[in-house]
């Protein structure tokens, strides 16, 4: 069994991946650190940890604990992905993992001198849905793809929430930005070659509060928006010349939709419907990782593609400030 251990008591540890952990057929949460020793007893309570730490350097040092979950303040991310690197730990980060998309080069040559597996925590693609939405566009189904529209939206004011703070790394961007560039890279398997921006910022937080996007992948364009201070929806659409995909509930499955993604054909006159009920993405994202840490051959987010993802959010901040295409 692969034994996890978790820097911080942070609300999406909480809510989504210490319930994965503790449903995963391969997985033990072993150790959870605070530094409030109290909140890692509670919590560790709760989901069964066998150890609580009141220090993050505590569960690094550990011979109980094969690997990391950070779920960190995002300006907390790289620094704490190094040390469990040293430490010799397996490390699953969540997004984003840096603010630039340099600061992770060093990293990856850390990764290799410790030989541990390191990834971002993009749990959509261990999701069946964008599994069969890239072998939809891959088998022709849609013909050849032109055209990728998408929206990512919540509301969120609270100025003590990390989203909203601009020296924790807040912002819609860094937040949600990396959700549709990430599924139409994946299941496109192209890379964008430039981009065009409008960034709005709020006045009191500094942060971005909204984007609209357009990204030139030369075959095709995806274009999107997000926002922090607009109700909540997603969506994404792949269209091309002889259907369409539409995915309901693209990032958040189960939460605004059903998990289920509709291919339309040409005429717009019939749809097929597939339907992955019960799939709970993250689950299936620790024990991936899980698997892969102990040597299996599996599809992680590698490093790699953190740095490529991490240099569209790059482009997309610089193209906000000026007229015209940004390279990436």
């Amino acid at each position: 069994m692969f034994r996890w251990g978790v820097l911080s008591t942070a609300k999406i540890g909480r809510e989504q991946l210490l319930p994965a952990i503790v449903e995963a057929e391969n997985g033990v949460l072993s150790a959870i650190a605070s530094r409030d020793l109290s909140k890692a007893e509670a919590l560790g309570e709760r989901f069964g940890a066998r150890h609580a730490f009141g220090s993050y350097e505590e569960l690094l040092a550990s011979k109980d604990v094969d690997g990391v979950y950070i779920p960190l303040p995002t300006s907390q991310h790289v620094e704490w992905t190094a040390k469990a690197i040293e430490a010799g730990k397996h490390v699953l980060v969540e997004k984003p993992l840096a603010l630039d998309a340099k600061n992770i080069a060093p990293l990856i040559k850390l990764r290799d001198q410790k030989k541990v597996l390191v990834c971002e925590a993009f749990m959509v693609i261990y999701h069946p849905q964008w599994i069969k939405v890239r072998d939809l566009i891959a088998d022709g189904a849609i013909g050849r793809l032109r055209h990728v529209q998408g929206a990512f939206s919540y509301y969120n004011v609270d100025p003590t929430n990390m989203r909203n703070q601009l020296d924790l790394g807040g912002g819609a961007l860094p937040d949600i930005g990396v959700y549709p560039t990430v599924s139409t890279r994946f299941s496109s398997g192209k890379e964008p070659l430039r981009v065009q921006a409008t960034i709005e910022r709020d006045k009191k937080f500094g942060t971005d509060i909204y984007s609209s996007i357009r990204a030139d992948f030369g075959d095709f364009e995806l274009s999107f928006y997000l926002s922090t201070q607009m109700a909540a929806r997603q969506v994404m659409v792949f269209h091309g010349e002889k259907g369409f995909i539409e995915v309901f509930s693209p990032f958040n499955a189960g939460l605004y939709d059903h998990h289920r993604i509709e291919l339309h054909n040409q005429n717009h006159t019939e749809a097929q419907v597939f339907r992955f009920p019960g799939t709970q993405q993250y689950r299936r994202e620790v024990e991936t990782f899980a698997r892969a840490a102990q040597g299996g051959k599996e599809r992680v987010f590698t490093l790699e593609e953190s740095v490529l993802n991490q240099k569209v959010i790059d482009a997309i901040f610089r193209a906000g400030g000026k007229e015209g295409w940004e390279a990436v």
